[in-house]
């Protein structure tokens, strides 16, 4: 059985996360950054594009206000093996998932998986990612990553932040081209739910 994929997104009112620039800190709030790092604690793994690390440099840990957190096993997507040594999730409890030959970087595993056209494939990252015994995956960036899983048809839920700005065209979509050839191939989704976080939009969505 694969893990259940849960697709979080933080973006501008026209669904960007970042400007033309890759500035990204920070589009949403307090209130949605803290939901979010509850959504973190609620998952077996937290998984990433290696561009996020290479742009964001993020540590991918659950961070609770007077709350300790059994934390998610970090999963970085790294085609080519980009993920710099001394980046904070380079160390123990990451998983880098890779199409290169394995090296060591940093205190992080690094595993080869099968891929396509030089990059992991889905199923190949569900599978590892299930032996490892993860059951919950929480995806955080970026855009490749977002579509690649859309375009599998593997995204269970949406968590979608919007915070009330917006980035324009040149702004950095939250998911890729999905290569949709009519509009009955887009994914779809069911609303559940929406409320304010602070200042922000917080809508939650099952896959249909």
């Amino acid at each position: 059985m694969r893990p259940r994929v849960t697709l979080k997104l933080a973006t501008s009112l026209d669904g960007r996360i970042a400007t033309a620039s890759g500035e990204s800190q920070w589009i949403t709030g307090e209130a949605a950054r803290l939901e979010g790092h509850r959504l973190r604690a609620a998952h077996d793994a937290i998984l990433v594009g290696v561009e996020t690390v290479l742009h964001d440099d993020p540590e991918l840990t659950a961070r609770l206000p007077g709350r300790t957190v059994d934390q998610p096993l970090r999963v970085v997507l790294d085609s080519r093996l980009r993920t710099p040594a001394k980046a904070k999730v380079a160390s123990a409890n990451t998983l880098i998932l890779t199409a290169a030959d394995p090296r060591p970087v940093g205190g992080a595993q690094v595993r080869r998986i099968e891929a396509a056209e030089g990059r992991p494939t889905v199923p190949a990252v569900l599978d590892a990612l299930a032996k490892a015994g993860v059951a919950s995956i929480l995806i955080e960036g970026g855009g490749q990553v977002a579509a690649s899983f859309l375009r599998a048809g593997v995204v269970d839920r949406l968590e979608w932040f919007r915070a009330p700005i917006l980035l324009g065209a040149e702004g950095r979509p939250c998911v890729a081209a999905l290569a949709l050839a009519k509009l009955a191939d887009a994914p779809k989704f069911r609303r559940l739910g929406a409320a304010p976080a602070g200042d922000d939009m917080w809508e939650r969505y099952d896959r249909i």
